[in-house]
C-alpha cells in the first residue's frame, strides 16, 4: 500500500468502505450532487437489532490499497456505487458493460454493487432490477437515499454471513493464512503443518474476525477476538499482524470511550444521525448471536468493560503497534496512519506533548517517492494535526512548507493561488494578523524576522497570481507593522518596491475580499509619518467670534429647567474632555496643527495630506510636505473650511505616501496627545480688514490683557499736536457688515494726559452701512497728544522781574524779555532722577483702537468679532512753561498771566494766545509772555452728586476740581504754537502748571461788587459822563457767589481828584454834594442772591472826579478775606451844561 489516507481515525475501523464513482461522461456538478446525497446515508440501524452499521464513502480509492483488505477489513472496498448518464436505449449495453468493468477492479472484495442511471426512460428503465436504478434526471430522484439504505442492508447481510462463517470454530477445517501483499513470496515453501504456522494462522484469523465483528457492530466480541489474537501472535512473534491486532484493540477501545469520535465532523455526524438514545452507551450492546441472530443478554457489558483498554493503555498499545510496524519497510503507510490516529486520540485527551512525539515520528517515516501533490497533502495534514494539539507555530511551519511545495521548481504549472491560500492559513501560527489594529495593542508578539519573511512571500505570491492590489496591500502592511524591525537598507528596498507596485496599482482604503471569504482590511500609514500630537487651533484673534452677553449676564445654552442636575454635570464632564472651548466660523479657514516625525532614514514626501471630519460639511484643503530624514518633531498645519454650522469632530487625517492612500483615525493612533477633537461651528460672520494712512509700526503692542493686535501703526508728534488718522474699512468676507462699535483703550503710562487722546465721529461711517462684501468705508480718528507742558526742573534763570508790577507798559502788548539758560546752575553730573526733566526726552504713548463688528447669520445668533489697531505715538516736547505768575490788572475782574515759554525743539517756533500777537522763539530760547485774562468764577462749575460720591478721598476731589479749573482757564487762553519750517502746529496747555496760588489770583472774589453811575457799569478805563447841576444816580450792587450768608456791611463813598502827580485832593465839599447820605448800608445777603444800595451825586463844577469806596471795619467784615472786598474804581467826568442856541 503506497497511498496513505491522512484523514483516517480510530473509529474508521468499524466502517464499511463504499466507493462511489462515475461511469462514462458525467458532469462533475451532477456527480457530486448525487455523491452528497449518497454520503449522507453514513449509518443505519440494523433491522431487528440494536446494532448500527457505519459506512465510509470514497469517490477515489487506489486499487492497490484494496489488497490490504485482509490485513485490516476497513481498507477493503465492500461496496461499489456507480453513477452514469444514458439517454438512449442503444447506449445501454455499452453503459452496462462499463459498469461490469468497473466492478472487476474491486471484484475480489465487493459484497454488492449498484448502478444509478440518469436520463434513460422506456422499456429498459421499467424492468425491475436490484443492482440498477433508473432515474429520468438528477432532479427527479427522490428514492436515492432509500436505495442506499437497501444497499447497505445487503452489505450487512454479506458481512454478517462472513463473520459467522469465520467465527464458527471448524476444528476439522484447515485455517487459511491471511497475508499482506509483500508477505506472499516469503511464505512459499513453509511447513504448513507446524504448530508455529498454525498459531500464526489462528492469530491472524482471530484478528480478522475481530475486524468483522467491529464492522458488524459487535464491540464486545471484537475486543475478545483482539485479545486472543494478541496472545496468539505474540507467542509466534508475528509482529506485523500483532501490531494490527493491537491497533484493532485500540480502535475498539476508542470507540467505547469516545462515542463522539476522534475525527471531528465525521464523529459528530454519526452521533446526530443515530436514532439511539443518549444513554445507549450504558444499555445493552449486541454480543454473541442467538438462534435468531440477536443476543439480548445485558451481562455482556461486564465483559466489554473488562476487555476494553483504559485511555492510558490505548496510547501505550498504539506505541507498541507502531513500533512493530516500523520493523517493516513496506508498512510505512500503515505506521503513518496509526500515528495519525493516535494523535487524534491524544488531542481529545489533551495530551499535546505525547501527541507531538507521534507526529514527530510520522514526519520521519519514509514512504516511496511521493508526488508533489502527495507531499502537499502530507504537510497540510501534519499542519492540521499540530493545530489540533495546540502547536500553532509548528502547524504554521508545515503549512508554509506545503505552500512552498505548491510552487516547487519541479512543478510545470506552479499553483500560486494554492500557495497564497496556504500562506494565509499560516498567519495565526506566527502570531500574525492582517488587521493593522492588532499591532497597536501592547508589545509586539511573535518573531518579527519570520513574520517579515512570511509577508514577503505573500507579496511575491500575490504578484505571481496577477493581483497587484493584493501585493500593495501586503507590502503596505509589512511597512506599517514591521517598520521598527526593518534595517535602513530594508526600509529603502521595501519603499522602492512599494512605489514600483503603486505606479501600476495605487493603494486604497477599500476592503479587499478574497474568493475564500477572507477580507483584508485597509492599512493606513499611521507611522509614515508618526503623529505625536494633534491640536485644533483657534482662529486668529481678529477673527475669533465673541458671544454677546445675554440680559441675565450668563449663557442660556443649558436647556434644562433645573438649576443643577448630576446627570447633566456628568455629561458635561465627558464632553469637556473632547470638546474645545472656542468656536470656528462657517466659511472661514480653520487650522489643525500636527506634530509629526519622520522615522525613515531618507526624505519622506507626503502628498494630499488633509483632515477627516464628521458632523459638519467640511472642505479640506490638502497639503503636501517633505520631511527630512529622521526629522524629529515637525509642525504641520492642515487647513479646511466648514461649510455649515453645528459641531464638527476631527476624526483623523488622510495622506498619500509611496502611492498608498491612507485614512488615519485618531482613535487608532497610539500615544497621541490632543486638546480635544470636537469644536462648534457658528454661523458665518463678515471679515473686516483695516488699512491706515500711517506707516506700520515695527514694534508690536503687548497689552497686559493678552489681547492680540492685528495691525500696529506708529507716528511721531510734538506735544500739543493733533494728527488725523484715516482708516479704510474693507469687508473682505462673504457676509454684509451691519454693525460697528469703536472703543479705545490707553495702555498704562506714567505720563499725565490732558484731553482726549483719541477722538472720532462714527456717524459718517455708519451712514455707509451695511457694508457689502468687497466694499470699503472710511473712518477718521484724531490723535491728540497733550502732555504736561511744565518744566519740572529749574534749569533757567529766574526772570528779572519779580512779577509784582508791570505799570507803565501798554497792556495790549506782551511783556518780552529774552533769557538764556543759566549754565552754572546745572550740575555736571545730574542724578538719575533729574533726567526725567530733560527737554529732549521723548515720551511714548500707546493705545488700542478696538473695532467690534458683526453681520450676517452670525449677528442673528448674537456673535461678533473684534479687530484691534495698535497705535504707537512718540511724543516729543514742543514748548515748556518754566514759570507762571500773575499780576493784577486795572480791572478787578481781570489780571495778567505771566508765562515763561521755552522752545525745546530744534526749530524756530511761534507761540500765540487768544487776541495776542505771535511770539517768536528760536531753538532753545526762553521768553516771557503776558496774557490779560478775565478772572474766572470757579464756583459756577457744576459739581454733580455722582462726582461727589465717586471721589471718596477729599484730596482726590480737590485734584479733580483743580483739573476742571485748569481746563476752563486753558480753553479761554487758547495758546497755540507753530513751527513754520515743518508746517506743524499744535496747542500748548497750562492745565498742569497752575498752582493753587495762581488759581486764587485768577479767581473772581466770591463777593461781586458792581458800581453803576447813571446806570452805567464803572470799571477799569470806563469814564462815566455827567452834567454839572444834574443829580447823578449811584448804585452799588453786591452779588453773593459764596456758599454762606454775608453781611451786613457799611460803605462810605469818598470823592477825590487825582492830579496825576501823586497828589489826591479829597477836599471837594464845594464841588460835589451827595443827595442823601454818602454811607450805604447792606443787610445780610444769602448765597446766590444780591443786594442793591441806591444814592445820588450832584456835581457843582466841571472836572474829572474819582470815587473811593471804603468799608467800615466791624466784626462781620473782619471774618472775610480782604480779597473779597475788591471794588472797582469809579471815574466820573463832569461837564458843563449845554448852551441853548
Amino acid at each position: 500500500m503506497s497511498v496513505p489516507d491522512y484523514m483516517q481515525c480510530a473509529e474508521d475501523h468499524q466502517t464499511l468502505l463504499v466507493v462511489v464513482q462515475p461511469v462514462g461522461i458525467v458532469s462533475e456538478e451532477n456527480f457530486f450532487r448525487i455523491y452528497k446525497r449518497i454520503s449522507s446515508v453514513s449509518q443505519i440501524n440494523v433491522r431487528d437489532s440494536q446494532r448500527v452499521l457505519y459506512i465510509r464513502y470514497r469517490h477515489h480509492y487506489p486499487p492497490e490499497n484494496n489488497e490490504w483488505g485482509d490485513f485490516q477489513t476497513h481498507r477493503k472496498v465492500v461496496g461499489l456505487i456507480t453513477v452514469t448518464d444514458c439517454f438512449s436505449a442503444k447506449d445501454w449495453p455499452q453503459t452496462f458493460e462499463k459498469f461490469h468493468v468497473q466492478k472487476e477492479i474491486y471484484g475480489s472484495t465487493l459484497y454488492d454493487s449498484r448502478l444509478f442511471v440518469f436520463g434513460l426512460q422506456g422499456e429498459i428503465a421499467e424492468q425491475p432490477r436490484t443492482d440498477v436504478a433508473f432515474y429520468p434526471n438528477y432532479d427527479e430522484c427522490e428514492s436515492v437515499e432509500k436505495r442506499i439504505e437497501d444497499f447497505i442492508e445487503s452489505l450487512f447481510i454479506v458481512l454478517e454471513s462472513k463473520r459467522l462463517d469465520r467465527a464458527t470454530d471448524k476444528s476439522g477445517d484447515k485455517i487459511p493464512l491471511l497475508c499482506v501483499p509483500f508477505e506472499k513470496k516469503d511464505f512459499v515453501g513453509l511447513d504448513t503443518d507446524s504448530r508455529h504456522y498454525k498459531k500464526r494462522c489462528q492469530g491472524r484469523m482471530r484478528k480478522h474476525v475481530g475486524d468483522l465483528c467491529l464492522q458488524a457492530g459487535m464491540l464486545q466480541d471484537s475486543l475478545v477476538h483482539y485479545h486472543m489474537s494478541v496472545e496468539l501472535l505474540r507467542s509466534v512473534n508475528d509482529f506485523l499482524w500483532l501490531g494490527a491486532a493491537l491497533e484493532g484493540l485500540c480502535s475498539a477501545s476508542v470507540i467505547y470511550h469516545y462515542p463522539g469520535g476522534t475525527g471531528g465532523k465525521a464523529g459528530v455526524r454519526r452521533l446526530q444521525g443515530t436514532s439511539l438514545p443518549a444513554d445507549s452507551g450504558n444499555r445493552h450492546r449486541p454480543g454473541a448471536l442467538t438462534t435468531n441472530g440477536i443476543n439480548a443478554d445485558t451481562s455482556t457489558e461486564i465483559g466489554r468493560a473488562k476487555n476494553c483498554l483504559s485511555p492510558e493503555d490505548i496510547i501505550d498499545k498504539y506505541k507498541e503497534a507502531i513500533s512493530y510496524y516500523s520493523k517493516y519497510k513496506n508498512a510505512g503507510v500503515i505506521e503513518l496512519e496509526a500515528c495519525v490516529k493516535a494523535v487524534r486520540v491524544l488531542a481529545i485527551q489533551k495530551r499535546s506533548m505525547e501527541a507531538s512525539e507521534f507526529l514527530q515520528n510520522a514526519v520521519y517515516i519514509n514512504l516511496r517517492q511521493l508526488s508533489e501533490e502527495e507531499k502537499i497533502q502530507r504537510y497540510s495534514i501534519l499542519s492540521e494535526l499540530y493545530e489540533l494539539i495546540g502547536f500553532h507555530r509548528k502547524s504554521a511551519f508545515f503549512k508554509r512548507v506545503a505552500a512552498m511545495q505548491c510552487v516547487a521548481p519541479s512543478i510545470a504549472e506552479p499553483g500560486w493561488r494554492a500557495c497564497y491560500k496556504l500562506l494565509l492559513e499560516t498567519l495565526p501560527g506566527y502570531s500574525l494578523s492582517l488587521d493593522p489594529k492588532d499591532f497597536n495593542k501592547g508589545t509586539h508578539r511573535g518573531w518579527a524576522a519570520v513574520q517579515m519573511r512570511l509577508l514577503h512571500e505573500l507579496v511575491y505570491a500575490s504578484r505571481r497570481m496577477g493581483n497587484p492590489a493584493l501585493s500593495v496591500r501586503h507590502l503596505s502592511f509589512l511597512l506599517q507593522t514591521m517598520l521598527d524591525f526593518l534595517s535602513d537598507q530594508e526600509k529603502k528596498d521595501v519603499t522602492q518596491s512599494l512605489e514600483s507596485y503603486t505606479s501600476k496599482c495605487p493603494g486604497t482604503m477599500e476592503l479587499i475580499s478574497l474568493p475564500d471569504g477572507l477580507n483584508l482590511p485597509p492599512v493606513p500609514f499611521t507611522k509614515l509619518p508618526i503623529v505625536r500630537r494633534v491640536k485644533l487651533l483657534n482662529l486668529p484673534a481678529s477673527l475669533q467670534p465673541q458671544k454677546m452677553k445675554s440680559l441675565l449676564g450668563q449663557s442660556m445654552s443649558t436647556k434644562s429647567p433645573f438649576i443643577y442636575s448630576p446627570i447633566i454635570a456628568h455629561n458635561r464632564g465627558e464632553e469637556r474632555s473632547k470638546k474645545i472651548d472656542f468656536q470656528w466660523v462657517q466659511g472661514d479657514v480653520c487650522e489643525v496643527q500636527l506634530m509629526v516625525y519622520n522615522p525613515m532614514p531618507f526624505e519622506l514626501r507626503v502628498e494630499n495630506m488633509g483632515l477627516i471630519t464628521s458632523g459638519v460639511e467640511f472642505e479640506s484643503l490638502p497639503a503636501a510636505l517633505s520631511l527630512p530624514a529622521e526629522s524629529g518633531l515637525y509642525p504641520v498645519t492642515l487647513v479646511g473650511v466648514p461649510q455649515s454650522t453645528g459641531q464638527i469632530t476631527i476624526n483623523g487625517y488622510h495622506t498619500t505616501v509611496f502611492g498608498v492612500f491612507s485614512d488615519c483615525l485618531l482613535d487608532s493612533l497610539p500615544g497621541i496627545k490632543t486638546n480635544g477633537s470636537t469644536v462648534e461651528v457658528i454661523p458665518a460672520l463678515p471679515r473686516l480688514q483695516i488699512s491706515t494712512s500711517l506707516p506700520r509700526s515695527a514694534r508690536t503692542l503687548q497689552p497686559a490683557s493678552g489681547d492680540e493686535i492685528s495691525t500696529n501703526v506708529s507716528v511721531q508728534l510734538y506735544n500739543g499736536e493733533t494728527q488725523q488718522l484715516d482708516i479704510k474699512l474693507e469687508n473682505i468676507g462673504s457676509e454684509p457688515l451691519e454693525t460697528l462699535e469703536v472703543t479705545s483703550k490707553i495702555l498704562a503710562t506714567k505720563e499725565k494726559l490732558y484731553g482726549d487722546f483719541l477722538s472720532w465721529k462714527l456717524e459718517e461711517t455708519l451712514a455707509q452701512f451695511p457694508l457689502l462684501p468687497g466694499k470699503t468705508a472710511t473712518f477718521t480718528v484724531n490723535i491728540k497728544v497733550k502732555l504736561d507742558f511744565s518744566c519740572q526742573e529749574n534749569l533757567l534763570q529766574d526772570l528779572n522781574d519779580d512779577g509784582i508790577s508791570v505799570s507803565g507798559l501798554p497792556l495790549s502788548s506782551p511783556f518780552r524779555q529774552v533769557v538764556k539758560p543759566r549754565v552754572d546752575s546745572k550740575p555736571a553730573n545730574p542724578p538719575e532722577g533729574s533726567k526725567a526733566g530733560d527737554f529732549s526726552h521723548v515720551k511714548t504713548l500707546e493705545a488700542i483702537l478696538n473695532f467690534k463688528y458683526s453681520g450676517g447669520p452670525g449677528h442673528v445668533d448674537g456673535f461678533y468679532r473684534n479687530l484691534s489697531l495698535g497705535i504707537h505715538v512718540e511724543a516729543e516736547p514742543s514748548v515748556f512753561f518754566t514759570r507762571v505768575s500773575t499780576l493784577p490788572a486795572t480791572s478787578t475782574r481781570q489780571c495778567h498771566l505771566l508765562l515763561d515759554v521755552f522752545n525745546s525743539t530744534e526749530h524756530e517756533l511761534t507761540i500765540s494766545a487768544k487776541s495776542n500777537e505771535e511770539l517768536i522763539l528760536h531753538a532753545g530760547e526762553c521768553q516771557r509772555m503776558a496774557i490779560q485774562v478775565d478772572k474766572f468764577n470757579f464756583e459756577s462749575i457744576s459739581e454733580s452728586p455722582a462726582e461727589r460720591t465717586q471721589f471718596t478721598n477729599h484730596k482726590q476731589l480737590e485734584e479733580e476740581r483743580q483739573e476742571a479749573r485748569g481746563l476752563e482757564i486753558n480753553s479761554k487762553l487758547d495758546i497755540h504754537w507753530n513751527i513754520p519750517s515743518l508746517k506743524r502746529h499744535g496747542e500748548a496747555s497750562v492745565e498742569g502748571i497752575l498752582n493753587q496760588l495762581v488759581l486764587e489770583h485768577l479767581q473772581l472774589a466770591p463777593l461781586q461788587w458792581d458800581v453803576l453811575v447813571d446806570g452805567q457799569l464803572c470799571d477799569c478805563d470806563i469814564v462815566a459822563d455827567c452834567r454839572v447841576g444834574d443829580p447823578i444816580p449811584l448804585e452799588i450792587r453786591l452779588t453773593n457767589w459764596s456758599k454762606r450768608n454775608v453781611g451786613p456791611f457799611a460803605l462810605t463813598v469818598i470823592p477825590y481828584q487825582d492830579y496825576q502827580n501823586g497828589v489826591h485832593n479829597y477836599e471837594l465839599q464845594d464841588a460835589i454834594t451827595f443827595v442823601g447820605s454818602n454811607t450805604f448800608y447792606i443787610n445780610s445777603v444769602r448765597p446766590m442772591e444780591n443786594s442793591v444800595c441806591l444814592g445820588a451825586l450832584l456835581f457843582l463844577y466841571t472836572g474829572d472826579f474819582y470815587l473811593n469806596i471804603k468799608f467800615h471795619e466791624d466784626s462781620t467784615s473782619k471774618e472775610l478775606p480782604l480779597s473779597w472786598f475788591c471794588l472797582p474804581s469809579v471815574h466820573i467826568r463832569a461837564q458843563g451844561p449845554d448852551l441853548q442856541a
